[in-house]
C-alpha cells in the first residue's frame, strides 16, 4: 500500500511538471459546489452549482454565476427559495508554489424566486392561489471571499472559496455566508 501511495505522488509530480509549477494562469475556468445562507430566506442552508471565469494573475477580474435552492417547511406551507447570484469580480492574489491565493470581490445582483405551496391544499379543495404562490425580486449582492486555487495536474486544478455574503433586502444589509468547492481548467 506505501509502495502505491508514493508512486501515485510520484505520477502527480512528474504529470504536473510539464508544466511551470509556480505560473499562475493568465485564465481560470472553475465550477463546482455552492452552499451559503438564502439570499432573503431568514433561515436554513442553500445548495447548488457555481461557474465562473476569471482572467488575471496578481489583479485579476472575471464573472460567476452560481444557482441555489433552499426549502423550508412550516405547518401550513412549504416555501422554497431558488437563487441565482450573478456577480462581476475582482480579485487580489499571490502565487504560493502550485497555488494561487487570492481574496475576491463580487458585486452584482441576486434573483429569487420564492414558491409558497400550501399543505394538504388539494385535500382541502383550494386551487389556484388559494394553493400556491409565487414572487421573484432581484436584490443588489456583494461577496468578498478567501480563495485558494492548487494545480493538481497538468491543467487540472482544485478551488476552494468562502466568505461573508451580502444582500440589500428591503432597505436592510442582510448578511450570510457563501463557500464554493470545485475544480478548475488552468490553461
Amino acid at each position: 500500500m506505501r509502495r502505491l501511495g508514493i508512486a501515485i505522488v510520484g505520477i502527480v509530480g512528474l504529470a504536473g511538471s510539464s508544466r511551470s509549477a509556480t505560473a499562475a494562469p493568465d485564465l481560470t475556468i472553475d465550477g463546482g459546489l455552492l452552499v451559503g445562507q438564502p439570499a432573503a430566506l431568514p433561515t436554513g442552508l442553500s445548495s447548488g452549482v457555481t461557474a465562473g471565469v476569471t482572467a488575471g494573475r496578481a489583479l485579476a477580474f472575471g464573472l460567476r454565476l452560481g444557482w441555489t435552492r433552499a426549502t423550508e417547511y412550516s405547518t401550513s406551507w412549504t416555501v422554497t427559495h431558488s437563487d441565482i447570484r450573478m456577480r462581476a469580480t475582482g480579485a487580489l492574489g499571490a502565487e504560493l508554489g502550485r497555488g494561487t491565493l487570492a481574496l475576491r470581490l463580487g458585486l452584482g445582483a441576486t434573483v429569487v424566486r420564492e414558491t409558497r405551496e400550501r399543505d394538504q391544499a388539494s385535500r382541502a379543495g383550494l386551487t389556484g392561489d388559494q394553493a400556491e404562490q409565487g414572487a421573484t425580486s432581484l436584490l443588489p449582492a456583494a461577496d468578498l471571499e478567501a480563495v485558494a486555487t492548487l494545480r493538481l495536474v497538468g491543467w487540472l486544478g482544485l478551488v476552494v472559496g468562502g466568505g461573508p455574503s451580502f444582500h440589500v433586502q428591503d432597505g436592510h444589509l442582510r448578511s450570510g455566508f457563501v463557500g464554493t468547492l470545485g475544480l478548475a481548467w488552468l490553461p
